[in-house]
């Protein structure tokens, strides 16, 4: 009796496997597996271990342990809803729903920062004066001086969002996204866009969705472009980044104004045009000289900005004595994937990898 059809669920999203899938790689069908999912029946014991091992978990995994908050579609904010695949969207939440339950298991142990009172929803379609003053308040809210930010990431860590990046497994059309369907906000970053500025504005953007679009159904136009808004000031408001931008095509300014707000230089292009700095000829023109150059911009930044905090807390916990495989015991999730959530919550660093010829 002391199974979790929650965690099957979970289990197989994390996959990536459809019901039909998962029934072709054991001897249940579809329907059975829909009815283990929502609890109305349980597999006995021998069907349980063929589902452990079609899925790549113990059976323990399956029984209840701490509770697993879901995370519906309707709660999280993707970039791209109507591009991005069912069962991509599927995986990811699945990993949203793995991250918060064991960063719920870490907080057993460790205190992390409180999460300051932040929401300001927005009514109907505001204006670009509005969505500029709340993200003004916003950075006076979490304590920003003015200037530019030095870390976006470590700014929504200190305030208690938990920032995560995507594993590499998870399709790359799921963009970031965001959700606070959990006990905790939750930010997660693409792995695929290699670049600073990029990972920047990807976090002041979904942090734009948790200040304004909480009970907002996700995924329109219009909510998406509020939060572009949103971000754009937020990382460098009109008023100080306007002294920085050139009155006309200036390659060398816009590059020490990246340099310094830490922005691309296609965000500067279009806020040069859309304060009215520039003419749309010029704009054009140099969104064509963008587009000639390709990508990576001119002016590279360095490695996008890495999460800390849960990395942080697993050494805490290391060093107080209560290893992962404490942690997965309590949870009754694996010790894998403690391990891949505290990875994607940790500093990235590149590896130095030597090699010795064997040639005399």
């Amino acid at each position: 009796m002391d199974f979790d059809g929650r965690r099957l669920s979970l289990a197989r999203r994390l996959r990536r496997l459809q019901r039909t899938t998962l029934a072709a790689k054991t001897s249940v069908t579809a329907a059975a597996i829909t009815q283990f999912e929502r609890n109305t029946a349980r597999p006995t014991n021998a069907i349980l271990a063929e589902l452990a091992l079609a899925l790549g978990v113990p059976t323990d995994f399956f029984h209840q342990g701490r509770p697993i908050e879901q995370v519906p579609a309707s709660a999280a904010h993707f970039r791209s809803l109507r591009a991005t695949p069912a069962i991509a969207r599927d995986q990811a939440l699945a990993f949203a729903e793995i991250a918060l339950a064991v960063v719920d298991v870490i907080e057993q142990y460790v205190d992390l920062p409180a999460v300051p009172e932040i929401v300001e929803p927005v009514d109907g379609e505001p204006t670009s004066d509005q969505i500029a003053a709340i993200a003004a308040a916003t950075r006076s809210r979490l304590g920003v001086e003015p200037g530019p930010i030095p870390h976006v990431v470590r700014l929504l860590e200190a305030h208690g969002i938990v920032v995560l990046r995507l594993p590499q497994d998870i399709d790359r059309k799921v963009d970031a996204f965001s959700t606070e369907a959990g006990h905790r906000p939750l930010v997660l970053l693409s792995p695929a866009k290699d670049d600073r500025a990029r990972s920047r504005f990807d976090a002041a953007h979904e942090l734009g969705h948790l200040v304004m679009h909480q009970d907002v159904e996700p995924g329109s136009k219009i909510i998406e472009n509020q939060a572009h808004q949103f971000a754009a000031e937020f990382l460098a408001p009109t008023t100080e980044l306007e002294p920085d931008l050139p009155r006309k095509v200036d390659w060398d300014a816009l590059l020490q104004a990246k340099t310094k707000w830490g922005i691309s230089l296609a965000a500067l292009v279009y806020r040069a045009n859309s304060i009215g700095l520039w003419s749309e000829h010029a704009y054009r023109r140099a969104n064509q000289h963008l587009a000639a150059q390709g990508y990576p911009e001119q002016g590279p930044l360095g490695p996008p900005e890495s999460p800390y905090l849960l990395g942080a807390a697993a050494e805490l916990l290391s060093q107080s004595g209560t290893s992962t495989a404490d942690l997965a015991a309590v949870s009754r999730l694996t010790v894998d994937h403690i391990n891949e959530i505290i990875a994607a919550g940790s500093e990235t660093k590149p590896r130095l990898r030597l090699t010795v010829d064997p040639r005399p």
